[in-house]
């Protein structure tokens, strides 16, 4: 069996979880709803305050739906109760980033400055011009737009330059050196 997919998920209070036909689940809290169609072959069921996840046979494709699906249910519980986010460091002389409304405006060292709009569900909060946040109750939705915000100027490993996760760490290299 399934080591995650086992583990039944706890819904704490104020989480109304409610399992339609088609295994489409809608989870709603205290941050928002969240609604997601999960494959059909799982059984997912509610008993006392907890979701268990079952699968129908031993076949490869449902082992590795089993634990994915559990995971998803939870990650959804998870998002409407305390929420995602990601920090993202914009490092090199020159680069900062500016917030007007839903835009976040990054000045990255190109010809022209790199406008983005803040996708539904999902806010960039700002900390001084260098660190931007990105919030929301989809786990999924924030680690696209801060991967899509990370691709505008990707980190180059000679002077650590770009825009990179705050918990990453960038391999340097070392430069070239000069003739003797």
């Amino acid at each position: 069996m399934s080591r995650i997919g086992r583990m039944p998920v706890a819904v704490p209070a104020g989480v109304t979880v409610t399992i339609a036909e088609g295994n489409k689940v809608t989870v709603k809290g205290p941050k928002g709803t969240l609604e997601r169609e999960l494959p059909a072959e799982m059984s997912i069921e509610q008993k006392d305050g907890q979701i268990i996840v079952s699968r129908p046979n031993d076949l490869k494709k449902m082992k590795s739906l089993h634990g994915l699906t559990r995971t998803l249910v939870n990650n959804m519980i998870h998002g409407v109760t305390e929420g995602y986010e990601k920090v993202l460091e914009v490092n090199g002389v020159g680069y900062r980033a500016a917030k007007q409304g839903k835009k976040l405006t990054l000045s990255l060292g190109y010809s022209h400055p790199v406008e983005m709009e803040d996708p539904e569900g999902i806010e960039t909060v700002l900390e001084g011009q260098n660190k931007i946040t990105v919030k929301g109750i989809s786990k999924e939705k924030v680690g696209q737009y801060a991967a899509e915000i990370r691709d505008k100027r990707r980190p180059e490993p000679y002077k650590g330059k770009g825009i990179k996760y705050a918990d990453e760490v960038i391999r340097r290299k070392v430069g070239k050196t000069g003739k003797k």
